[in-house]
């Protein structure tokens, strides 16, 4: 979902009666070589679990994130985190959630670099003293590996008129720049993601392939599928196509056809209200846990979780039986990935 965040007037209702989570099952004993983490942060087992906590609420992330976890009845292996021009990151409640003694967790940071320049610029040099100053910031503070996103969705942005410095190109060429001088400056410890919309009407545009920076800056790729009112399943939201845009397989083909050695992250997801099938989101939901196993590549999953998403509202617990099936999902031992990594 292409966002600038902020804070909202509101947030989860609280009056909302709504089934608890059971226990959470022991997951079964795992052979700690066979599920170990690679330097990419790519689990041999199991999917990470991830959340975007209590998005445009207005809590800080601690608090946001202690009760989304207390709502879906587990842990977050990855938390979705959003910064934007000059901001420093991870901050210093950010590298808490990072740390916590109750069990580490992945940052996913989600930076757009700048709204007042274009990619050209930035792939330029116009931003070279803000991304050293980044750099200075994650060496001195942070060295932990985390997944790092460079302007998520960058396919409603794209302005493929000659001059106009956001072209798919400058994209490519942008987000290159800023990995390259990232690494440059020491910082190691950055796990790339490309994050595309996963949406065919995108997809099926001439210059879409144009944007990929390359393998060698690119760890994972990512999608931000959401389930409008023509998806029934988790399949229909990872895989998408239409008839009016012949030429796009899906999301989930398309990367396994053209990016076969990266891992997949379904960076956002979300199932917006539909005020006439108040048990869409349940019947959704129990689909990604049948479907989930269909789509090996796939090796993180972390949910957009708001009350005022852009399109509606993406809360996993507005019914019982929502969060029954969201829940079950969240705690299902056979997608149990590893421990956290320390660094």
């Amino acid at each position: 979902m292409s966002l600038v965040l902020g804070t909202g007037a509101c947030g989860p209702s609280e009056g909302v009666s709504r089934k608890q989570p059971e226990s959470t099952p022991k997951p079964a004993k795992a052979n700690p070589a066979a599920c170990a983490v690679n330097a990419k942060l790519v689990p041999a087992c199991g999917v990470w679990w991830g959340i975007a906590p209590e998005v445009f609420t207005g809590r800080p992330p601690q608090r946001a994130l202690a009760r989304a976890e207390r709502r879906m009845g587990r842990r977050a292996d990855v938390v979705h985190l959003y910064h934007r021009g000059a901001e420093l990151f991870p901050t210093s409640q950010e590298r808490r959630i990072a740390r916590d003694p109750g069990g580490r967790r992945i940052l996913l940071v989600n930076w757009k670099p700048s709204f007042d320049h274009t990619w050209a610029q930035i792939a330029d040099g116009a931003l070279d003293d803000r991304i050293d100053r980044l750099a200075e910031h994650i060496t001195a503070t942070f060295p932990e590996r985390f997944f790092l996103t460079v302007h998520h969705e960058p396919e409603n942005d794209v302005r493929q008129s000659p001059g106009s410095g956001m072209t798919a190109e400058d994209y490519a060429a942008m987000f290159r720049h800023v990995v390259l001088r990232l690494r440059r400056d020491g910082v190691r410890n950055a796990v790339t993601v490309m994050t595309y919309m996963g949406a065919p009407n995108w997809g099926a545009n001439p210059w879409f392939e144009r944007l990929y920076p390359g393998d060698d800056v690119v760890d994972w790729v990512a999608m931000d599928p959401y389930a409008d009112e023509r998806v029934q399943t988790f399949g229909d939201l990872v895989d998408r196509t239409r008839e009016e845009f012949a030429r796009w397989p899906g999301t989930y083909r398309w990367m396994n056809a053209h990016l076969p050695g990266k891992p997949v992250m379904v960076a956002e997801w979300g199932a917006f209200e539909r005020p006439g099938d108040p048990a869409f989101k349940e019947r959704f939901f129990a689909t990604a846990r049948r479907q989930l196993r269909d789509y090996p590549r796939i090796r993180a999953l972390v949910y957009f979780d708001s009350p005022h998403a852009p399109r509606g509202d993406t809360r996993f617990d507005t019914t019982p039986g929502a969060l029954h099936a969201f829940s079950g999902l969240a705690r299902d031992p056979g997608l149990r990935a590893p421990a956290v990594p320390q660094q």
